[in-house]
C-alpha cells in the first residue's frame, strides 16, 4: 500500500514541470506604473524610470508581472485576453500580435466562492 502512495506521488510530481510549460489562458485586469530604476540626466540630477506592472488573472491564480527594465514598450490594454507560458520567474505571452516577456513579481491564489 505504501508503494502505491509513493508511485502516485512520484507521478504527480513528474507532471508538474510539464504542466508549467502548457499555455494557460488569462486576462490582464489592471496596469500601474512602478519605479524600476533611475537614469542620470546630468551630473547633479537623476530621473526615476517607470515600468509597467500588470495583473494577469486566471481562474485560480492572480499574477503580478513587471518589465525587467525600462523599455519603450507600448501599453497593453486592460481586459486583453492572453495565452501565456511560465518559465522559472518569467511569463511569456503574445498580445496584439507582439511577443512579450515579463518578470513574475508575485502570485496569489484566488479564493473560490463557497457554494
Amino acid at each position: 500500500m505504501r508503494r502505491a502512495y509513493l508511485l502516485v506521488a512520484a507521478l504527480v510530481l513528474m507532471g508538474i514541470p510539464a504542466a508549467a510549460n502548457e499555455p494557460q489562458a488569462g486576462t490582464i485586469v489592471s496596469e500601474s506604473s512602478v519605479a524600476c530604476g533611475s537614469k542620470v540626466k546630468n551630473k547633479k540630477e537623476t530621473a526615476e524610470l517607470l515600468c509597467q506592472e500588470y495583473v494577469v488573472r486566471t481562474q485560480t491564480t492572480e499574477y503580478h508581472i513587471r518589465q525587467e527594465k525600462h523599455a519603450g514598450q507600448e501599453l497593453i490594454p486592460v481586459n486583453t485576453s492572453i495565452e501565456f507560458t511560465l518559465a522559472k520567474d518569467k511569463m511569456k505571452f503574445t498580445a496584439n500580435g507582439k511577443k512579450y516577456e515579463y518578470l513574475v513579481v508575485s502570485e496569489t491564489a484566488i479564493a473560490t466562492p463557497k457554494p
